[in-house]
């Protein structure tokens, strides 16, 4: 439904037939709506003023009610080997975001897109839930982060993973709002199956998902295969623990057919052990999943630390023998704090990495 224009609404973020009937009801033909989301997301436009196929008197109605929400680089930092840019964004309200773009050598683009302002999930191991939570995100806001990637690296994204800063589906209605815009023939053209949704497992949002039956790729934040440590870990765990989330997690799969990944981030000392990953193969081994296990990334202020490599080698042959597929994730732009876990108000240092094979 469009919001009454009394004050300036958005008009990034809003879907075709909702610009088709905005162009209707300001007195013009549905075509023009179409002519609207050409210019928001094949050409980006930042304002009416661009769009410059409208008549002059549509634009003129289209301003007094209506707006691009604004997105502004305040900062682009480069990874050393050139495998990723972090961007600190400035939005209209003068609060700040992350995101990230990612290269690949055989040349894929993946936009990483924050969806809330802070996070307010208190993952012990997380740098964005040190900001504190101030907002969610609107459609315009987290669709603008790819349309932003997007004109910087000029080339078509291939991928998206809704896994910067925020729990996407605590933001549920604008993240799903956005994944339909971005896979969308007039939106972005990212098929869906090239989206990647991220939770720390809210489970009624999983369910209410499931029932959508988008053909996207839910990423589940697992991180413990027991109740008592994903608790100490995962907070949310005592409003969902790990029965709980197991159940959606096995409706999700039968809704939609999608393979799950749950992403499992290995701490030195914590979660690392083979009882842990022995214990974790019973407990999905039910589940048509992958998991995705991400050695730790450093974040000041937080006393946690990476394993070694052949700790993180010996868990992930635990799994394997078990019969559960398995990637070791060793993240890109590391060095500029762009990796998992390390999106926050502030830039840092760290060390960069990349997807590496698992040894047998």
């Amino acid at each position: 439904m469009i919001p009454a224009a009394a004050v300036a609404q958005d008009l990034r973020g809003l879907l075709l037939p909702e610009l088709e009937g905005l162009a209707e009801r300001l007195g013009e033909r549905r075509f023009r709506g179409r002519q609207i989301a050409r210019w928001l997301y094949a050409r980006g436009a930042g304002t009416v003023d661009e769009m410059t196929d409208l008549p002059h008197a549509f634009r003129a109605q289209l301003q007094a009610g209506w707006r691009v929400s604004g997105l502004a680089v305040r900062r682009a930092h480069d990874a050393p080997d050139g495998s990723a840019t972090k961007y600190l964004v400035a939005l209209d309200d003068g609060q700040t975001i992350e995101c990230v773009l990612m290269r690949f050598d055989d040349g894929r683009r993946t936009a990483c897109i924050s969806t809330q302002v802070g996070c307010a999930m208190g993952c012990g191991f997380c740098a964005t839930g040190l900001s504190g939570f101030s907002r969610n995100l609107s459609a315009g806001e987290i669709l603008g982060q790819a349309l932003l990637i997007r004109a910087h690296a000029d080339a078509r994204l291939g991928n998206v993973v809704f896994m910067g800063m925020g729990e996407p589906l605590a933001n549920y209605d604008a993240t799903i709002r956005t994944a339909r815009l971005l896979s969308a023939p007039y939106g972005l053209g990212i098929g869906m199956r090239h989206l990647t949704i991220s939770t720390v497992g809210l489970v009624p949002q999983i369910r209410r998902l499931a029932k959508e039956r988008l053909q996207l790729t839910l990423a589940v934040s697992l991180h413990a295969p027991t109740d008592d440590l994903r608790t100490h870990l995962v907070p949310v765990n005592q409003r969902y623990p790990l029965a709980d989330l197991l159940a959606a997690c096995r409706e999700y799969v039968a809704e939609t057919g999608r393979r799950i990944t749950f992403e499992y981030v290995l701490i030195d000392g914590t979660n690392d052990h083979d009882e842990e990953a022995h214990t974790l193969a019973r407990l999905v081994r039910d589940v048509h999943c992958h998991i995705n296990v991400i050695p730790l990334n450093p974040v000041a202020g937080i006393r946690l630390r990476r394993p070694p490599v052949s700790r993180v080698h010996a868990f992930g042959r635990i799994l394997l023998r078990a019969g559960i597929p398995v990637t070791i994730r060793i993240e890109r732009g590391t060095e500029i704090q762009a990796a998992c876990g390390q999106l926050r108000l502030a830039e840092g240092l760290g060390h960069p990495s990349r997807w590496t094979p698992l040894p047998q």
